[in-house]
């Protein structure tokens, strides 16, 4: 998490309580104590009525609020329509990151806006069918995330199975199936997958480090059929 975001997430986390302490703080945004109390000086440094020491916890006076953010209404429009396309297509984690997102936007912005935005008449199913994927998403997520290698074992489509070791790179859904491009050390090139044929997931410690040719600029590259819907590993 960039710092400027972990702030605002500070801020956010102070006014929804009543009294906040650092161990809380560092818990929760996944960082020490001793950032949390450096990045609190901070904050109250720049004028945020923040109120509190180390060891008792802290608390927001009221009426203080952060600048208002100003969009467009197409703008608003985009951000609504693709967080309840992510609500609706994506795990349950992150559906719940994308109800957040939105909740946040509507706190910081002009009341204009926040009647525009609840009454924005763009929709997405409620409910999407995806195909079952017997692994959890955010664990590969994180594994992109964090360039760590991953092994699955993979069945193709006439249910011949082999082993693999990949590094991710990137998950596009393509409904009803989401797929996982990366590059495979068994093909020693890249493939996309299947996540609904994917078993025995699992992430591991060794993590990988862009070199020319493996990362997902080069694959965009070579295949522009990604966005499209690309061929699948068979």
């Amino acid at each position: 998490m960039r710092r400027a975001d972990r702030l605002f997430e500070i801020i956010q986390i102070i006014r929804r309580r009543k009294l906040t302490r650092a161990a809380d703080l560092a818990g929760e945004l996944e960082v020490s104590e001793r950032t949390i109390y450096r990045d609190i000086q901070d904050l109250m440094t720049s004028g945020v009525p923040i109120e509190g020491e180390a060891g008792v916890g802290y608390i927001l006076h009221d009426g203080f609020d952060m600048p208002p953010l100003m969009f467009k209404e197409t703008e608003i429009e985009a951000l609504v329509l693709g967080a309840r396309i992510v609500e609706s297509w994506a795990d349950p984690v992150l559906s719940t990151a994308a109800s957040d997102v939105i909740a946040k936007v509507k706190a910081v912005i002009p009341e204009r806006l926040q009647t525009y935005m609840a009454n924005t008449a763009l929709l997405a199913p409620e409910h999407t069918y995806i195909e079952p994927i017997s692994f959890e998403m955010p664990d590969m997520r994180q594994a992109i995330r964090q360039k760590l290698k991953v092994k699955f074992s993979y069945h193709d489509a006439s249910g011949s199975g082999s082993e693999r070791t990949v590094r991710p790179l990137s998950l596009a859904y393509f409904g009803p199936v989401w797929l996982l491009a990366a590059w495979c050390e068994l093909r020693n090139d890249f493939r996309t997958f299947r996540l609904d044929r994917i078993e025995g997931f699992s992430a591991q410690q060794e993590k990988f480090r862009d070199e020319t040719g493996k990362t997902l600029h080069d694959f965009l590259k070579l295949d522009h059929a990604w966005r499209r819907g690309p061929a699948v590993e068979s």
